[in-house]
């Protein structure tokens, strides 16, 4: 018996510490804050201003169909008054007069932005390169959509790999001295 005790009196002490510890609640995680998501207005802004930054030497511009120019123009005027399905059915109308236009495909997919269509955006932009001239304004728009696609999905590395191609579409001019 006496050598029972000594051995008792040492566990009291750390044993209240083991079950205090255990009593205590740790730190609150603080749970990652989603990302906010884009708005699409901002979204076509920065898939525009691609296109307009893009001063390759080399940009295609199709020749001009007059009824398919007066569906695009009329789908513009759609998109400023935030009329976006009425804007989307003037292209659908003017894809199927001409279904392989890289630029009316990327003008649908544009406004598959406005509307939150995504999936739809994608496509659109995807077939609008594989068809348009992968050098130029159009080929940094269809890009830029991709880009701007994958930050909404938060995919950062999807973006900085679009963001890469954006830059490929800039072909430049020789120097002459």
């Amino acid at each position: 018996m006496y050598f029972v005790r000594p051995f008792l009196r040492a566990w009291p002490l750390p044993l209240a510490a083991v079950l205090l510890a255990a009593c205590t609640t740790p730190a609150p995680v603080e749970a990652p804050k989603p990302r906010a998501a884009l708005a699409p207005a901002a979204m076509v802004a920065a898939i525009r201003a691609a296109g307009e930054r893009e001063q390759s030497v080399i940009a295609v511009q199709p020749l001009a169909d007059p009824g398919i120019n007066a569906w695009q123009t009329a789908a513009e005027a759609d998109v400023r008054a935030g009329h976006y399905d009425a804007a989307a059915a003037k292209l659908d109308q003017a894809l199927k007069r001409s279904p392989e236009s890289p630029d009316l495909l990327q003008d649908r997919a544009e406004v598959a932005v406005y509307q939150h269509d995504y999936a739809q955006a994608q496509k659109l932009a995807q077939q609008s390169w594989t068809l348009g001239p992968k050098l130029g304004p159009l080929c940094a728009r269809n890009w830029e959509t991709m880009a701007q696609l994958r930050k909404q999905a938060d995919d950062e590395a999807g973006a900085a790999t679009a963001q890469k191609w954006v830059e490929k579409c800039h072909v430049q001019g020789v120097n002459r001295f």
